[in-house]
């Protein structure tokens, strides 16, 4: 298997330090707010990167962080009149609702930065100790100069960076480019005790201190988006090496940034999707498929559109496996060896191995739905034990390692399926009444499907609904 590492600019083997262990650190939200489409392309593609390692066999322990402190959330809680405890308690629980709607398994531990200010304190301490930490009056800096690999992640020269850094200098630092390991105290934000004074950690020292905290000082695999390279991830090596004198991580995974129609998402030009939103018109299912058709580190233009085309896709794969259950159900005996499984199950390996080639992967699914449906119009009466065989792969690739597919749930999706598309229709119907000026029988569609628990809100873009 091999891994595209960022720190080397090339690919590599996988080796983890500790088989069949692996351990594995992901940069998760901070909970200010609801995260958006492109976080989820991060969440989703660490998910599918995780799941992959565990189908081959490799005893993956995942840990996510949670940010509960930071200026944002901070700022977010003195607009609304909040403790800032309050804010994060709130959108903790919107982010773990919204991960798992998307089929995103559950991480091991879940870190929360707020009850790690004794590791984060000891952790600035030994970088006191070694002189590689200085304390201004109560405000704590990381001392760049002392860290000879800085810049190595991202591959930026530590002079060209001091140059840019001037523009915002702080009086305090010795250098533009260090940064805040400690925050001294200020009026109207909360504050925990420590040998500096009365304060609050920096963002970068946080993650230091949960990964090494759950995962040891070095840890195999540590993931997040692009956009974390510098300074974020730059600065969690400069400051985890700088006290334990370890490499902090041998393999680093970054994923792509997410357009939305060839566009930057922003909420200024209006085109800024939370998941929650995305996840009211479309299964989590499409959102899996789109994603795992388009390279993870590479960028992804994200459209309703593809999403649509990949809705088109997923319902194949979803009358596959109703031909499968009815086989299945038909019962009919015998051994069946006339159809090489072998060849997609070494096929997806191959791609996935290759620095988890989603968009490959994908690929093959197709492929074999569509070889596995033809072999059965070729073919009469064919066993169940062949019925199987196709169930155990889907099951093994598209369901365990992509998160697109479930025979459990095949049924049930069925029904949601059809309910989808008649309040679609509904709403349709509605909007051509509006056209026509029929506002009595537009009124009707929205009273009744708020009779049967089903809420409709207009906006520019359009009609979404909700149940209560």
């Amino acid at each position: 298997m091999k891994i595209y590492n960022t720190l080397k600019r090339k690919k590599e083997n996988f080796e983890p330090s500790n088989p069949p262990k692996v351990t594995f650190y992901t940069c998760g939200p901070t909970v200010y707010d609801y995260f958006h489409i492109g976080n989820a392309r991060s969440f989703i593609m660490a998910d599918i990167t995780r799941r992959y390692l565990i189908y081959k066999g490799y005893d993956v322990k995942f840990v996510m962080n949670i940010t509960d402190i930071d200026d944002k959330l901070i700022k977010k809680a003195n607009e609304q009149g909040r403790t800032f405890s309050e804010v994060a308690a709130e959108y903790t629980k919107a982010f773990l609702d919204d991960i798992e709607k998307l089929k995103i398994k559950k991480a091991d531990v879940y870190p929360k930065a707020t009850e790690h200010m004794e590791e984060i304190r000891s952790l600035i301490e030994k970088l006191e100790s070694r002189e590689r930490a200085y304390n201004v009056s109560g405000d704590v800096f990381y001392d760049v100069k002392k860290f000879e690999g800085y810049g190595k992640l991202s591959g930026k020269n530590t002079d060209d960076l001091e140059v840019g850094a001037r523009i915002e200098l702080n009086e305090s630092k010795r250098n533009p480019l260090d940064f805040t390991l400690w925050k001294k105290a200020k009026e109207n934000e909360p504050a925990w005790e420590s040998k500096w004074g009365s304060g609050r950690p920096g963002w970068h020292i946080e993650c230091s201190a949960m990964s090494t905290k759950h995962l040891g000082d070095t840890i195999d695999i540590h993931a997040g988006g692009n956009d974390l390279i510098f300074p974020h991830h730059e600065n969690e090596i400069a400051q985890t090496e700088g006290a334990t004198g370890k490499p902090f991580v041998k393999y680093w995974m970054h994923f792509g940034f997410l357009n939305i129609q060839n566009e930057k998402m922003s909420k200024s030009l209006g085109n800024f999707f939370t998941a929650r939103e995305i996840l009211k018109k479309y299964r989590a299912e499409s959102i899996r498929l789109l994603f795992s058709q388009s390279h993870y580190s590479g960028p992804l233009n994200f459209s309703e559109e593809l999403l649509e085309s990949a809705e088109k896709g997923l319902q194949k794969i979803r009358n596959f496996v109703e031909n499968i259950n009815e086989g299945l159900a038909g019962n009919i005996p015998g051994e069946y060896t006339k159809f090489d499984f072998t060849q997609y199950y070494q096929q997806f390996e191959e791609v996935m191995d290759d620095d988890f080639d989603t968009p490959r992967a994908a690929a093959i699914m197709f492929d074999f739905v569509r070889d596995v449906n033809k072999h059965i119009v070729e073919n009469d009466n064919l066993p169940a034990a062949f019925y199987q065989q196709a169930k155990i792969f889907m099951e093994k690739t598209a369901g365990e390692v992509l998160g697109i597919v479930s025979f459990d749930e095949s049924k049930d999706n069925s029904n949601n399926s059809l309910e989808k598309e008649l309040i679609e229709l509904l709403i349709r119907l509605r909007q051509e009444a509006k056209n026509d000026k029929n506002y009595q029988l537009a009124d009707k569609i929205r009273d009744e499907l708020k009779s049967l628990g089903i809420v409709l809100k207009d906006s520019k873009t359009g009609t979404t609904y909700k149940k209560e």
